[in-house]
């Protein structure tokens, strides 16, 4: 899971790595997935309010992934509008000069790619890495693993901002 980044931030140091010329996460944002720092995900309902979840996020070759199953909201809304925002509070405060004590947070926004369903397998690989980080066991011990109805979220960092060493 590296991630190369884009000159617009001193922290960033090239092209996301699918190279299609979208800005990387910057390295200082990094920690956050190698944390239990859960994430939430902002999509937009259909009458253009914001709906958001909770979930288990990793960094996976530059862009933020998750699994789901299929029935939930947020799959119904990416497919139809693929546009998503990922909100992750950090642990740490600034301490920057400016607005030292600030609670930092990393924001994200990005496109959604859905995976599946009908990847049992990759689905149960994603969700046993994130309860290893999650909840430190080998493997996902909900019912769902394994399921038919599993799915992959992949979003495309677009746009980084929030408050931390990460933000512009």
């Amino acid at each position: 899971m590296t991630s190369q980044t884009t000159t617009e931030h001193p922290d960033r140091q090239g092209e996301h790595p699918d190279g299609k010329g979208m800005p990387a996460l910057p390295a200082s944002a990094h920690r956050l997935f190698a944390s239990d720092r859960e994430a939430t995900v902002v999509t937009i309902d259909p009458d253009g309010t914001p709906q958001a979840s909770l979930v288990w996020m990793a960094l996976d070759r530059g862009s933020l992934v998750f699994g789901v199953e299929e029935h939930r909201r947020k799959v119904r809304n990416l497919r139809r509008d693929p546009r998503a925002t990922v909100i992750i509070h950090d642990n740490e405060r600034t301490a920057d000069g400016t607005a030292d004590g600030l609670t930092q947070y990393l924001t994200v926004r990005g496109r959604a790619t859905l995976l599946g369903p009908g990847i049992p397998h990759e689905f149960t690989a994603l969700m046993d890495t994130l309860a290893q980080r999650y909840l430190g066991t080998d493997v996902y011990p909900f019912r769902n693993r394994g399921s038919e109805t599993g799915m992959i979220i992949r979003i495309a960092v677009e746009r980084v901002g929030g408050v931390g060493p990460w933000a512009d």
